[in-house]
């Protein structure tokens, strides 16, 4: 599959919740999330992260997907049942590399994720 493919399964997959199938796309060794106030070295970590917020999920759209060799971009809305959260635009930047995903980062609104979360922000293991 080609870095674009691999990605675009990664968010359908958090899409429709199936953490399992979209953790097999990120590599074991060597991968890092990297946002606004939160980091990840760990695909464990990151998708325990995911779970936690798919209570608050009503819908994870694709605005926009490119490529550039083993760079893969996203423009995402992230809608939420959470009041105080509302929508949260997201853009992503994956690193792709042996048919894997191995860095993401993420570029979004922090200060609306801290409030949710009371300042109590996962750190990385």
């Amino acid at each position: 599959m080609q870095p674009k493919d691999i990605v675009a399964q990664f968010i359908a997959d958090i899409h429709a919740q199936r953490f399992d199938e979209a953790k097999a796309l990120l590599v074991a060794e060597g991968f890092e999330y990297v946002g606004p106030n939160m980091r990840f070295l760990s695909p464990d970590d990151m998708m325990s992260y995911q779970f936690g917020m798919a209570a608050i999920q009503k819908d994870l759209i694709l605005r926009q997907l490119s490529a550039e060799g083993e760079h893969v971009f996203a423009v995402l809305d992230y809608r939420t049942n959470f009041e105080p959260i509302g929508d949260v635009r997201l853009a992503v930047w994956f690193r792709v590399r042996n048919d894997k995903i191995q860095t993401v980062e993420a570029f979004y609104n922090a200060a609306v994720v801290e409030n949710m979360l009371g300042g109590n922000l996962p750190s990385a293991h």
